[in-house]
């Protein structure tokens, strides 16, 4: 299935809005008008709702577009949390570079040097595989969301609406991928494979022997104080405050719409289990490229990137996306869509201005407007259908998170 994606402070107090309109918390004249638009342009093109906060150097800037429950029509919020997909893989490399910082593992040990026997078999071996080579999606390992069985079991309707309380466990996920041949010889070339990041989130815990979530819970959340940032593990519900997610559980944009809220995220696991909210994000990615998280060798590191196959202007770290947009801005961040939530957070290379928001639904929706118009001041269409994002930055990278 694809995904539709792009890619400091407390949020200020919103307005709420329905279908029809959009509200912010800024002054009538400031200089989100072009991003207020494209948020408002997408809930028209068919985003039940979309929640964005922005910070910047004249402060923090917060608006909702659309409907946060479209049986009660009631609205979103700006104080919403979500779940962020793929926007764990920026936690989880954070967490190893840290580790590494600290002499504990090195990103040329291989795969097997920490998980002996884990990689094997169809061609996989864990021994010719480096931890460098898992953040940076040149292993060449197959991706799990990727296997059609998978798929029909964990992200199309009848097996969605079967499964969505199943938990799975990361040996299990990597298991679906080791069914198949690699993708190319490690280093050789790029695909976006999310049990890379499930194997690094087994890394962690063979390295520290704790869990990844706790490591980021002590490493990351508790220092920057990120109150809406949690990872569920087997939890079903999101925490309050919180919108529904829709999804059509189908390649499809039409037919039918389903609440997609509840759901067991073990099956994303440490590729992207996390749930957040914009302010957290924004205050994540502001401290992580100023230097507040890692050391200067190790913020280097993740920032060295490689090409993303097909996709000018995109580069990949160490679960980091480098971007460059149509003014000539480069931006940092991640992009995801997980079912039911599709969410996009970046900030300038120094810090200084950072845009995180999610879209309530994971079928429609342009998120590259919303973040040319946040960065470039670039007003979108008034209205139409959700372009063909090939090639932009917003391009989803996998079948899901």
């Amino acid at each position: 299935m694809r995904v539709r994606t792009a890619l400091v402070g407390a949020i200020a107090a919103g307005i709420a809005v329905t279908q029809a309109g959009i509200a912010a918390a800024a002054p009538a004249k400031d200089g989100h008008a072009p991003t207020r638009q494209a948020l408002e342009t997408a809930v028209r093109d068919g985003v039940p709702g979309v929640t964005a906060t922005a910070v910047d150097r004249h402060g923090t800037w917060s608006a909702t577009a659309g409907a946060g429950d479209l049986r009660t029509g009631a609205p979103r919020s700006t104080a919403d949390r979500y779940r962020v997909g793929s926007i764990t893989k920026t936690f989880i490399s954070t967490v190893l570079l840290q580790l590494e910082a600290e002499g504990r593992l090195s990103l040329d040990d291989t795969v097997d040097t920490w998980l002996p026997g884990v990689v094997r078999g169809n061609g996989n071996d864990g021994t010719g595989i480096t931890v460098r080579q898992l953040l940076n999606h040149t292993s060449g390992i197959f991706n799990y969301t990727a296997d059609g069985g998978f798929g029909a079991t964990y992200l199309t309707k009848d097996g969605f609406l079967r499964h969505r309380y199943d938990t799975l466990t990361p040996g299990q996920l990597v298991a679906v991928a080791l069914s198949h041949k690699p993708d190319f010889a490690p280093g050789t070339s790029w695909n976006y494979s999310n049990t890379n990041y499930v194997l690094a989130g087994m890394v962690i815990e063979k390295v520290t022997g704790r869990s990844y979530a706790s490591q980021i819970r002590d490493r990351i959340i508790k220092p920057l104080n990120l109150h809406a940032t949690s990872l569920p593990g087997a939890r079903v519900t999101l925490p309050s405050p919180s919108s529904r997610a829709y999804s059509k559980l189908a390649e499809t944009t039409t037919g039918p719409t389903y609440d997609v809220t509840a759901l067991n995220p073990s099956w994303a696991s440490s590729a992207g289990e996390m749930i957040s909210d914009g302010s957290d994000l924004n205050r994540f990615y502001t401290a992580l490229l100023r230097g507040r998280l890692l050391p200067r060798e190790q913020l280097r590191e993740m920032r060295t990137t490689v090409a993303v196959d097909g996709v000018p202007g995109m580069r990949y770290g160490l679960g980091l996306l480098e971007g460059k947009l149509s003014c000539g801005v480069r931006v940092w961040g991640h992009d995801s869509s997980i079912h039911g939530s599709s969410s996009v957070a970046l900030t300038t290379a120094d810090g200084r201005h950072s845009l995180a928001f999610n879209f309530n639904g994971d079928w429609a929706g342009d998120a590259e407007a919303v973040v040319e118009a946040e960065f470039c001041g670039k007003r979108p269409p008034a209205t139409g259908p959700s372009p063909d994002r090939s090639g932009s930055l917003s391009q989803g990278l996998s079948d899901r998170l």
